[in-house]
């Protein structure tokens, strides 16, 4: 299968690049603003010449049998900074790869949406029922990284003849993550490796962390699945509290940490104290996840701090 990957240089890609790269029938082409920089990654991972790099000029002349898009942003830091652009970075790459359908109509397309497109509070985990609650009349910046991806979402369901699955990532994690990133997991790992009091707010959330190897068999099973027009929820095999995730951080890793009232938290899409899904509609594809959310993390975050420990 020719699969092209839009983003190659977001770590959700790089991570499922390394995935494929396990499997000899898998031809990838790896498309990104700075090509250079997947390169040199390639190199570092000891993948140099396995796959094609070029910008996204080379785009429209590929044979491909699906594309995968990861552009986008995955700090919120960097939400916060882009701000509106956000709307004109998703709908230009989107509509690159549904002008490319109108002449490939059996090409499959994985859009990498968000569980921002609820647009929900997430008072409660969503589920297959829940509707996007969208301020239209009052819409602030930390809204507009979910309406661009609910916005993208309503696009594809527009094309019914194309083969287009949205995938809602909500919380991902793995050994790859920039550790300077503003995520509680993150906030995480700095204390632990600085020795440092991490400081925290007492406010309750809940998490669902998909692990690498997860999402790799999610994908796989949506590319092998039947040609839908559709969109699904990620999840593993079981959500996480922040303070049960604390207590482990702690007992494991020696965390510190202390619960006050004045943390700074950036919040760059909005509070969210359950957020995850319920809604498990991608098991029709097969997809069965394999680890919960700490067991995920707890592999994830030995595997970093041992990576930090030969580093210092």
């Amino acid at each position: 299968m020719r699969i092209a990957i839009l983003g190659a240089t977001s770590q959700i890609a790089k991570d499922l690049v390394i995935s494929f790269s396990k499997t000899e029938d898998i031809q990838l082409y790896l498309f990104a603003r700075r090509p250079d920089k997947v390169i040199a990654w390639l190199s570092l991972t000891g993948l140099t010449d396995r796959y094609r790099v070029d910008d996204f000029s080379g785009f429209a002349h590929s044979k491909l049998d699906a594309v995968i898009n990861f552009v986008g942003i995955g700090n919120p830091a960097q939400t916060v900074v882009l701000g509106n652009a956000i709307f004109d970075v998703t709908l230009r790459f989107d509509e690159m790869v549904l002008e490319y359908l109108r002449s490939h109509s059996a090409c499959r397309y994985l859009f990498l949406s968000s569980g921002s497109a609820y647009g929900t509070s997430f008072i409660e985990p969503a589920d297959s029922d829940t509707q996007a609650v969208i301020a239209i009349n009052n819409l602030a910046p930390q809204d507009w990284y979910g309406v661009a991806k609910l916005h993208a979402e309503c696009r594809h369901r527009a094309h019914p003849d194309y083969s287009i699955i949205d995938i809602r990532v909500f919380n991902y994690f793995s050994r790859t993550q920039d550790i300077s990133a503003c995520f509680l997991i993150t906030d995480i790992l700095r204390a632990i490796r600085d020795r440092t009091v991490l400081k925290t707010s007492s406010e309750y959330t809940v998490r669902d962390y998909l692990h690498p190897f997860d999402f790799y068999r999610l994908v796989t099973v949506l590319l092998a699945g039947p040609m839908s027009n559709t969109v699904v929820d990620c999840y593993s095999r079981a959500p996480i509290d922040k303070l049960s995730l604390l207590a482990v951080m702690q007992e494991q890793f020696g965390l510190q940490y202390d619960i006050t009232e004045t943390a700074t938290i950036v919040n760059a899409t909005g509070a969210k104290p359950h957020y995850y899904s319920l809604n498990t509609c991608a098991a029709e594809f097969g997809y069965q996840p394999s680890l919960t959310s700490l067991e995920g993390v707890i592999q994830e975050v030995t595997a970093i701090l041992k990576r930090l420990a030969v580093r210092n």
